[in-house]
């Protein structure tokens, strides 16, 4: 451990629906927003995979 460790406790890193942001910097709050943009897409793209698979097998199973 060095002589300048911050023990203070960190922010996470995530956010948490439903937490206070009355606490939180306009930057913070930022950061946050595109944090959960970023999953919002990345859910969009899981959907469209699991629609084209689930297209795929109604298709196999008409024939």
């Amino acid at each position: 451990m060095g002589l300048f460790d911050d023990d203070r406790p960190k922010k996470p890193s995530q956010h948490e629906i439903g937490s206070d942001l009355s606490l939180l910097s306009v930057e913070e709050i930022d950061l946050r927003v595109a944090l959960l943009e970023a999953e919002i897409q990345r859910l969009l793209a899981e959907r469209k995979t699991k629609e084209a698979g689930r297209k795929a097998a109604d298709q196999l199973f008409k024939l």
